[in-house]
């Protein structure tokens, strides 16, 4: 017959090593044998008489990412086995209409958080005649943020309100409604602080 070979009792000598500094760096890592004598299926028991070297904290980092992604790995298989899928809470969606409305809001109480949005602006500049998506409340603070509109954004603003102005004027005030009269002293009061 035919011998088989035995391992070399020095290649699993790396295995143990490293299996050694996981269990002298983490408390917990020997909790799963009890207190029991026996080696764990690597070979190496906790209360093992070797002493360990001590580790550089580059070392020591390493080993404990290593850990901590094994743990994670761990539960998320467990939480698998249980049948409960892992729960990630739902985000809160919010409308562009919210984000630019708080964008504006933010901007006004000068706050220190506060950074320049540029599709922000954009949906502000576009929707601000509007009294449904920008309402009576918030507008005296747009018009405190049009004050500081410079280049290009201040020169089409304008241009589109006096088109719009032109428009309002040729369809005459006699079916101004209140919805377009609310319009049309939005547009009013935007030309008065651009012009």
């Amino acid at each position: 017959m035919a011998k088989q070979k035995r391992k070399a009792p020095g290649a699993p000598e790396k295995k143990r090593k490293t299996l050694k500094k996981a269990a002298a760096e983490s408390p917990g890592a020997c909790e799963g044998t009890q207190g029991s004598e026996e080696a764990p299926e690597g070979g190496v028991s906790c209360s093992d008489p070797e002493p360990t070297p001590e580790l550089t904290p580059e070392e020591k980092r390493v080993l404990e990412r290593k850990l901590k992604k094994e743990r994670r790995k761990e539960e998320r298989k467990q939480l698998r086995e249980a049948g409960t899928a892992l729960a990630q809470p739902p985000r809160a969606q919010h409308s562009s209409a919210q984000l630019a409305l708080d964008y504006l809001c933010s901007w006004a109480r000068k706050q220190e958080d506060w950074r320049f949005q540029k599709t922000r602006q954009t949906w502000l500049l576009m929707h601000m005649y509007d009294s449904d998506q920008v309402p009576e409340e918030h507008f005296p603070a747009l018009l405190a943020y049009l004050e500081g509109l410079k280049g290009q954004a201040r020169e089409l603003t304008v241009q589109k309100a006096e088109a719009l102005m032109r428009e309002l004027d040729q369809a005459g005030t006699a079916d101004l409604g209140p919805l377009l009269w609310a319009k049309t002293r939005r547009v009013r009061q935007v030309l008065q602080l651009l012009s």
